[in-house]
């Protein structure tokens, strides 16, 4: 597709060019609807941005598992690295990359240790940031998909890239899992959306967003034709993890549910 974009004469990934759009577009959001709660501005800009120091640490890391096979090999080698610029090429190589659960739950513990420490309505600010995380998403895989990172398998329905800034991509037509996942975040970016101008879920929207990305995650992997994120029992990292969200939230969601009755008993 477009891997890479031309502004003001310098050559700019399409990735991180929507990266930055998603995070400017969610940022306007949430605090513009943090007024709405009497949340000031500032108060808002610095959850935010506690929260991206976690999500950019996080998405890193995960990575950085993932190819734990290409660390293991990077310590066995250490001493035969030249010099510090080659030992920080092989860090690069191996934490480059980012892994969007990794970003996510990052940000999560960071929102979470930071509202701790500063006394914050931790179940507020995490109802007015839950639908403009989708948002977010959506506009990070059109990035990967003009990008032509975390590509489809092979099929007759799609694209064939030849500029990919990931070179097995190239050459072969593949399906657009990264255009059926942004849409996907898109339609939950609405839902969730309606459900707070409703007032409804105040509790639980958080909760109701990680089971149905959890769930939408774990289908579309399957979908997926890059396979250096990790395979464990057949399932990628990313269906584990979505297979671990998916019973935390539910058992949120039930015990939340039954909350009420209790009281009333």
């Amino acid at each position: 597709m477009f891997p890479y974009i031309e502004i003001f004469g310098k050559m700019i990934t399409s990735y991180a060019i929507c990266v930055l759009l998603g995070i400017l577009v969610m940022g306007f959001c949430c605090i513009k609807k943090a007024k709405a709660y009497q949340i000031q501005d500032y108060d808002m800009i610095v959850f935010l941005l506690i929260c991206a120091v976690g999500v950019l640490l996080g998405g890193h890391l995960l990575y950085g598992i993932v190819n734990i096979n290409l660390f293991i090999r990077f310590i066995a080698h250490l001493s035969r690295a030249k010099s510090i610029f080659m030992i920080f090429e092989a860090l690069g190589i191996i934490f480059g990359g980012s892994v969007f659960y990794g970003g996510l739950l990052g940000g999560m513990l960071a929102g979470f240790l930071y509202a701790k420490k500063k006394k914050l309505d931790l179940r507020l600010y995490s109802y007015i940031i839950t639908p403009f995380i989708p948002l977010f998403h959506f506009f990070g895989r059109i990035g990967c998909f003009l990008s032509g990172c975390c590509y489809g398998i092979e099929s007759k329905i799609g694209f064939t890239y030849t500029h990919s800034l990931v070179e097995l991509a190239n050459g072969v037509n593949r399906f657009p899992v990264q255009l059926v996942e942004a849409g996907c975040n898109l339609i939950l970016f609405l839902i969730l959306l309606r459900l707070q101008k409703k007032g409804k879920c105040k509790e639980t929207l958080l909760a109701i967003y990680l089971l149905s990305y959890a769930t939408i995650r774990f289908v579309l992997e399957f979908l997926r034709g890059d396979t250096y994120r990790g395979f464990l029992f057949g399932l990628s990292t990313s269906q584990i993890i979505s297979i671990l969200l998916f019973g935390v939230s539910l058992i949120y969601l039930i015990v939340k549910k039954k909350k009420p009755q209790n009281k009333k008993a």
